[in-house]
């Protein structure tokens, strides 16, 4: 049966349901810092003002140049419409279950919440700086960890000093906190 007489669905709900249940633990927020909320808004921002609109320009002249089977900016331009739709519906979802902390309320403080950056060292002696931060902000490379990960999750509540154990994909670890820092408070 030709496709145009079907509707297929991609799944793209049960993906995007999906990737929301596993990344937060359920009965948990969608804890993020004020700018890792500033860029999910920024970007969806561009994609409403600017990509959507550019697309639907280039599929709109692509339609009006006849035959759309054979028509690859017209195919194209559709697939990638499909994208930026499905992009969009994820970002506001993200949004609407996102609860805003502020780190820099600890400033100051030498115990470990969300928002902290955290030196310690392993049983090995290497030393690590990372920052526990939101689902949505983890970068690891640079050292932006998620509050969900288990040792996110074994640091939490700790002390500048404190020895902590935790279970790692390769036996259990011995991290020695060394420092725990804030961002200031902004000045009003």
């Amino acid at each position: 049966m030709n496709k145009a007489f079907v509707k297929e669905q991609d799944g793209d709900e049960d993906e995007e349901a999906a990737a929301l249940a596993l990344a937060i633990p359920a009965g948990s927020k969608n804890y993020i810092r004020p700018e890792g909320y500033q860029r999910i808004k920024d970007e969806l921002l561009q994609l409403i003002d600017v990509e959507r609109p550019e697309v639907v320009k280039i599929v709109h002249w692509a339609a009006s140049n006849g035959d759309r089977s054979e028509n690859g900016d017209y195919i194209y331009g559709k697939r990638r419409l499909r994208e930026i739709d499905r992009r969009i519906r994820f970002l506001t979802k993200r949004m609407d279950s996102a609860a805003i902390v502020d780190p820099s309320v600890h400033y100051g403080s030498d115990q470990i919440f969300f928002g902290a950056t955290v030196t310690y060292s392993n049983q090995h002696g290497e030393e690590r700086t990372i920052t526990i931060v939101g689902i949505d902000e983890l970068d690891p490379l640079n050292g932006k960890i998620s509050w969900v990960a288990p040792v996110a999750r074994a640091l939490t509540k700790a002390r500048e000093g404190d020895t902590i154990t935790f279970q790692a994909p390769h036996g259990v670890e011995e991290l020695d906190i060394l420092e725990v820092r804030y961002p200031a408070p902004a000045a009003d």
